[in-house]
This record gives structure tokens, sequence and C-alpha cells, in this order.
């Protein structure tokens, strides 16, 4: 039993079970490609571009191109939720706490969901046939931090990577930021009316695109210092696997005094598909 829940025993606190303030589900599973995997370990193949051979005789041999191949490995880790709810503690309360905690638990593993996407956006890709070479995010798809915040500089910069990249336009684009570079935005000096105005609304969530992506709020991005690493990219840049989806179990436990256990547990990992459809942006929340 969680030792805590005597503080909504009802000679103390209201007769309702409140779900305190916290990201509730996954942000970003939405937002990148997910597939279905078996066993510990998924590999994802990958083929690669390649050029068209020019013709230069009548009747001449059909030209072998070389069709480059790779794959990217993604290690499945398991996430479990569970907590205890004593009858004795149903009786004392006015309300039975059951669908709160199963609420509780699912925000749990949907944060995770996310952390291991965020992980993997710019973290270190496994790659290769068994997974063995590890690919960091080049220099290239980095925007550094510049002493400066998110800016409308950054994401034209960010934008432009992914087009120099000749990524896929009718490919879905995201950028996930925290509540400091949404303010960052409305502050700087070279929004225009029009964009101020777009930004104001993205702000108040009126609308959630600019600049051809669509942002994500999460304040689970990882910070060092005054810098806090943000990132765009394509959907299919990134890579979801499910080995197994959200399982929930509530019931008697025998062995605890037929207490009602609450259970969630899912199994899934994340990688980065291709470097080319992913940037990265440090923003200074100090400036």
């Amino acid at each position: 039993m969680s030792v805590q829940i005597t503080t909504s025993f009802v000679n103390q606190f209201s007769s309702n079970v409140a779900l305190l303030s916290q990201q509730k589900g996954s942000i970003l599973r939405a937002a990148v490609s997910e597939e279905s995997v078996n066993g510990e370990k998924a590999f994802f193949d990958q083929v690669g571009a390649s050029a068209a051979v020019k013709r230069t005789s009548r009747h001449g041999d059909t030209p072998l191109v070389e069709t480059p191949h790779s794959r990217r490995q993604v290690t499945l880790d398991t996430y479990e939720w569970g907590d205890l709810i004593d009858d004795s503690d149903k009786v004392r309360m006015l309300i039975d706490p059951t669908s709160t905690y199963a609420q509780a638990a699912a925000a749990a593993i949907g944060r995770s969901m996310d952390d291991a996407i965020i992980a993997a956006a710019t973290g270190t890709a496994f790659t290769g046939s068994s997974g063995a070479t590890s690919t960091a995010l080049p220099a290239g798809q980095q925007i550094a931090g510049g002493s400066a915040n998110l800016t409308i500089a950054k994401l034209i910069e960010a934008k432009k990577i992914l087009d120099l990249n000749s990524v896929d336009p009718s490919i879905p684009r995201h950028i996930v930021v925290s509540p400091d570079q949404i303010e960052s935005l409305l502050g700087t000096t070279q929004v225009t009316s029009s964009d101020f105005n777009t930004v104001r609304a993205l702000t108040t969530g009126e609308i959630n695109t600019f600049m051809g992506f669509t942002f994500h709020v999460s304040n689970r991005l990882a910070k060092s210092g005054n810098d806090r690493t943000c990132f765009a990219w394509a959907e299919q840049g990134i890579k979801l696997g499910v080995g197994k989806d959200t399982m929930a179990r509530i019931d008697e436990r025998p062995d605890k005094s037929y207490s009602t256990q609450v259970f969630y547990c899912a199994t899934f990992g994340a990688t980065r598909m291709e470097e080319d459809m992913v940037v990265s942006i440090v923003c200074d929340e100090s400036a």
C-alpha cells in the first residue's frame, strides 16, 4: 500500500481524490513512425539513395546499380507501474480511488514513452547488420545555442537543413520545445507583426503549427546549465518500436489481504532512423 494514501482520508481532506498536475500520457507518440515488433531487439532496414546511369550506346548492357542498404537497431525495455489499495482505505474514503490510480499509471507509462523518444532523437543510434556501430547526430544537424533562446532565425535554419537534405516536404514535420521557447518566440525582435500574431495564437493554443512545423510542448527535454536541447524532425526520422502496448490489470491480490492492485506495463524502444531528418536546436534559456 502506498504510504501516501492517508493524505486522502476524509477526516483530513476533501472527498475527491484529485490527480495532481502532470503530463497525462505521451505527447510525442503520434508524431513519430511506429511499428509493432517482437523480441528484445528489433532491426529496421533502410534503403539509401542511388543514381541512374546514362545510356551511351544502343543495345548496351543493362547497368547494375549498387543500392545502399543499412539498418537501425532498437532495444526494447519494459516499463511497469503498480500500487495497492487496501479495503480499509476504501472504507475510510468516500470514493474508490482505483480509477484515479489507473489514470496516474497510464500517464506514467506515457511519459516514459516520451523519454525514450527524446533520448533517441539526439542520442546515439546503433546501426549495421547487428547494431554494433554507434552513429551520433552530425554537427551539420545541430544548431548551437549561440547565447540565444529559440528564435525565428533558428526555425528558419532548421527548415533549411531539412530542405537541403532533400527531406520530402510531404512528410509531416514536428518540433518539440519547452514553454520557455514559446515565450522566447513572442519576445524575439525578428518577429514581424504577422509572425507575432501566429506565435501568439500558438501560445494560446488556437493553432499548433508555425513555419511548417507542428509544435509540441514538453517539460521533459534535456537541459544542461541554461541550455535546453529541443529538436525538429520529419515524422519518419524517428521510429518507435512497440513490443507490447500498454497492458492494464486491476484485480485483487489474495497474498496482500485481498487488496486491490493497479498494474500497468508496456514494452517499447525508440531510435533515430535517419540523421538527415532530425535537427537538434540548443536554446539558451537565460537569454
